[in-house]
């Protein structure tokens, strides 16, 4: 008899230890189909490092800085582009941009990607999500420096964030302003003697 019940057991058990097994099977598989590609999802963070990161002839990287809000004749900034082709820095005087001075040289993929890279080290897209009009910097930080810097594509900003010298003004970066500038400037051999005929 027990021989019986045991020989009836046996299929039973095997029967349900399959089913739940297949249960657990398709259940993984559901999951691995629907929400395989969730985990993987570039974030905006790693599209902005990308941007940042790329040699494409079309990619480069700039700081713009700008002095207090002073009258139109005093008024000065300067900015220095940097592409995988070139190296740029211009003066400006006054609101409406007249150049001071320019100075163009010659760059390389492999400088350019050795640039990129240090400022990726110097965590350059590292800031905040502007917050409701903090994109707009006209007239902040009215009586120091103002740094942005930015990402660019085919000359269009990719990302674009700023600092200031204003206590009140923090900005949108989260870097070390003195580090980034200092790769900037490092770029143009003549950066200092330019910037140094600039009043800021």
């Amino acid at each position: 008899m027990a021989k019986y019940r045991n020989s009836r057991l046996l299929p039973t058990i095997l029967v349900v230890v399959i089913v739940i097994i297949a249960i657990v099977a398709l259940i993984s598989g559901a999951r691995a189909i629907f929400f395989s590609g969730s985990s993987s999802k570039p974030t905006s963070s790693d599209t902005t490092v990308e941007s940042l990161l790329s040699t494409a002839d079309s990619s480069s990287v700039s700081m713009s800085v700008r002095g207090p809000i002073v009258a139109d004749e005093n008024f000065h900034s300067y900015r220095i582009v940097v592409s995988p082709s070139s190296r740029q820095i211009t003066t400006y005087n006054g609101y409406l941009g007249t150049i001071i001075a320019q100075q163009n040289l010659g760059n390389n993929t492999a400088a350019y990607e050795q640039f990129v890279n240090a400022l990726n080290l110097a965590k350059m897209t590292a800031g905040n999500q502007p917050a409701d009009g903090e994109s707009d910097v006209r007239g902040v930080c009215a009586t120091g420096r103002l740094t942005e810097f930015s990402i660019l594509s085919y000359d269009m900003a990719v990302e674009t964030l700023w600092t200031s010298t204003c206590s009140g003004s923090q900005g949108t970066l989260r870097a070390n302003l003195d580090q980034l500038s200092k790769l900037f400037t490092t770029q143009i051999p003549e950066a200092q003697t330019l910037i140094r005929g600039v009043s800021l």
